[in-house]
């Protein structure tokens, strides 16, 4: 069964709605030029409505410092740190260890050429997220572009991963068929403007990947 993540929510209502549709993680933004931007209070205020039995937390960032990294993770109690910016295999490796947390590395994908290249974080990150890389984006995700699928078709990738990058609800069977994923992640694709998820089109992206 497909795992699915909703990435960049802002609203307590939002992570409800994720819970209520079955997803198996959300994400939580932490870059200023985002519109889905959190700083440390927003994050606790949406952690103090995680439940027991609703989608883990992954706390997103890029090329944070340590120290301002320790603040945001003491609020957003995530299970998982996601990595979107310009952070080395060591990178990687030394943040998880010293927060004791597996980290995520995404990955903005042009060509096949980036997915060969990502085998360097094998051993030093547990996961890996594929994205788009549009020209000229102003920001490291989130941003509806989406990749060449098919570059992923029988890629030899050694860590878990997810597909990222232009997910909707009604292209998702054709994505999961062409790249082979067995985990996604979402998020302008379930939204009705920037940061203000859509609950309908959040139940509709979950269930397109659970019936795979």
């Amino acid at each position: 069964m497909v795992q699915v993540k909703i990435c960049g929510l802002t609203r307590p209502e939002d992570y409800q709605a994720c819970r209520l549709a079955g997803a198996d993680w959300i994400g939580l933004v932490h870059f200023a030029r985002s519109p889905r931007h959190l700083e440390a209070e927003g994050m606790a205020h949406l952690a103090a409505g995680y439940s027991d039995d609703g989608p883990q937390p992954v706390l997103l960032s890029v090329d944070e410092k340590p120290a301002n990294l320790a603040q945001l993770i003491a609020a957003a109690r995530p299970a998982m740190l996601q990595l979107h910016g310009q952070e080395s295999p060591a990178d990687c490796d030394r943040l998880r260890q010293k927060f004791g947390l597996p980290v995520m590395k995404a990955i903005r994908v042009k060509s096949r050429a980036d997915i060969d290249r990502a085998a360097a974080y094998t051993g030093k990150a547990d996961w890996l997220l594929f994205d788009a890389a549009p020209a000229n984006a102003s920001l490291p995700g989130g941003t509806g572009h989406q990749l060449d699928w098919g570059l992923l078709d029988g890629a030899e990738i050694a860590l878990p991963w997810m597909l990222a990058g232009g997910l909707r609800p009604d292209n998702l069977a054709v994505a999961l068929a062409s790249s082979g994923a067995a985990a996604v992640d979402v998020s302008s694709g379930v939204e009705n403007t920037a940061g203000e998820k859509d609950a309908a089109r959040i139940s509709a992206f979950v269930r397109a990947a659970k019936i795979r």
